[in-house]
């Protein structure tokens, strides 16, 4: 199970971090290179290894006309990954581990894994901010019964509309699309046609809360 260090420091900070990674993505709707960022939610993933820290965090940009809401997907390491550089966001300082590689998860294979085992209910959601503690808040469905959801192989696509992470099932060579909803719109169901999703509390602007799509298969 993850530890979180909820009193110690992180230099830069995520928000930091993000403020400079956000504008250069494709999916990113601000018209400024300076985005003013808060976060507003969202939950973590366990790394069996107990070596990846795994976040799925929800970001508000308020540089615009209207809030923008995004989905970022971190992990966190102790060593760079052997040729990841493309998937950096940047390093920071932790007050208590060191030094700390944070990528764009979706190119992480230990967060896709983790990602897709969540999908097919063999992954436990856990709370954003709280050591050990499962976010009941947090749902994955997926239409079928799976054999096993390990995978053999990842691509990854950056668009206007999102992220896809086209996945190979390692059991029966099925290839299967998830994709990354990167703006989020709380309230909005899934598609019916969808074979599974990953669904999540989101902020509405009167301070309420809607069931969101963070991610659907295809």
């Amino acid at each position: 199970m993850a530890v979180i260090h909820n009193t110690t420091t992180l230099t830069p900070t995520k928000l930091e971090l993000l403020a400079s990674w956000l504008p250069g993505q494709p999916w990113y709707l601000g018209k400024s290179e300076q985005p003013e960022l808060a976060r507003t939610g969202g939950f973590r993933l366990d790394d069996p290894e107990g070596e990846v820290g795994i976040e799925f965090m929800t970001v508000t940009d308020t540089s615009g006309d209207q809030p923008v809401m995004y989905q970022v997907l971190f992990s966190y390491r102790g060593a760079p990954i052997v040729g990841g550089d493309e998937a950096l966001i940047g390093t920071t300082e932790h007050g208590v581990l060191g030094q700390r590689w944070v990528y764009d998860g979706v190119r992480d294979p230990v967060l896709v894994a983790q990602l897709f085992a969540l999908i097919v209910g063999e992954a436990e959601p856990q709370m954003q901010s709280t050591s050990d503690t499962p976010d009941p808040s947090v749902t994955g469905w997926f239409a079928e019964t799976v054999a096993s959801a390990a995978l053999a192989s990842t691509t990854v696509t950056d668009d206007p509309d999102g992220t896809d992470l086209l996945v190979e099932t390692a059991d029966d060579g099925r290839q299967l699309t998830i994709h990354i909803n990167r703006v989020l719109q709380p309230g909005r169901p899934a598609e019916a046609q969808a074979l599974g999703h990953v669904t999540a509390d989101a902020p509405l602007p009167d301070g309420t809360k809607a069931r969101t799509v963070f991610a659907l298969v295809r």
